[in-house]
């Protein structure tokens, strides 16, 4: 007896010494997320700054020319901005419908082998590099909108548009399964039982039950629209001009990386001031959509 009270006794201790183990672990691990976090924003503070106080910050913000080597040199950014801006709400109007219907029909409608072979797919699609969706867009989609629109060239903001809604569908797509799935059975049962149809009950309970799972999706696939470079720099055209659905467009993130190689000077410190404007927007984004799913969790 004196031997099994002593067994339980260490192993109750070992047990302790373990999580307390585990909790200097993910102490260290929350810490240090915070810290990079807090010398991101630091640095990127830091290097920002010295462009927009040398150019001026409303001129930096709504000024529509860009042109950093010139003998009188400008640093308008509006264009990018508003690009950054519109290729993003298309993107998100155009993916996220899709994303939501794609993520039912898998849930719901589907037989069990196309789920499988539907959410593999999703998978391949999450794992493709975004230089390859880039290469995708500019030998396919690009010459069929030039030859749909008649344009001399398909390299746009809607080429854009639709090559960031192809890739934020993996990350809507699979955020909102996990939420549907999440939802207890009997909501859909009970809806059901009081004589609503299966479309009703999916659309007016279950995706309405699932609503902060899918809004976080959408949350994260604006993240990776508004900071894709790659595959956009290949598809937009690159060229600093107010947005026009079919002519060719340039983005903040695609600004910084085109110019970034030979700039020097005011001109890098411009294109920093322009990665503290994308932290910002994207930081607010985030800020604004949090702020909505925590009421709707009140609610």
């Amino acid at each position: 007896m004196t031997e099994t009270k002593s067994a339980l006794s260490s192993a109750k201790r070992a047990k302790g010494a373990v999580e307390r183990v585990m909790n200097i672990v993910f102490l260290v691990c929350g810490l240090a997320s915070i810290l990079c976090v807090a010398a991101i924003t630091i640095y990127m503070v830091v290097s920002g700054l010295p462009a927009i106080r040398e150019v001026g910050l409303w001129e930096f913000l709504t000024g529509t020319v860009w042109a950093p080597t010139a003998e009188n040199p400008q640093f308008g950014i509006l264009p990018m901005i508003l690009t950054s801006i519109l290729g993003t709400l298309g993107a998100v109007i155009v993916g996220v419908p899709l994303g939501v219907l794609t993520a039912v029909f898998i849930c719901y409608l589907a037989p069990k082998r196309t789920q499988t072979f539907l959410t593999s797919a999703v998978e391949l699609l999450a794992g493709i590099p975004s230089v390859i969706y880039g290469l995708v867009g500019v030998t396919l989609l690009s010459p069929f909108v030039a030859g749909v629109f008649d344009l001399p060239s398909g390299a746009s903001l809607f080429t854009s548009i639709v090559v960031l809604a192809i890739m934020i569908l993996p990350t809507i797509v699979s955020v909102t399964i996990t939420s549907l799935r999440a939802v207890p059975q009997e909501y859909y049962d009970g809806s059901l039982a009081l004589g609503a149809t299966s479309m009703t009950s999916i659309f007016k309970m279950n995706i309405r039950a699932a609503k902060s799972g899918i809004i976080t999706g959408i949350v994260l696939g604006m993240g990776r629209a508004i900071g894709e470079t790659m595959a956009i720099i290949m598809v937009s055209g690159n060229v600093v001009n107010m947005p026009n659905l079919f002519g060719s467009v340039r983005f903040l993130t695609t600004g910084i990386v085109s110019e970034m190689s030979y700039a020097s000077g005011l001109h890098r410190e411009a294109l920093f001031s322009i990665g503290l404007i994308l932290f910002i927007f994207i930081f607010a984004i985030n800020l604004i959509l949090t702020g909505i799913l925590k009421k709707g969790a009140k609610q």
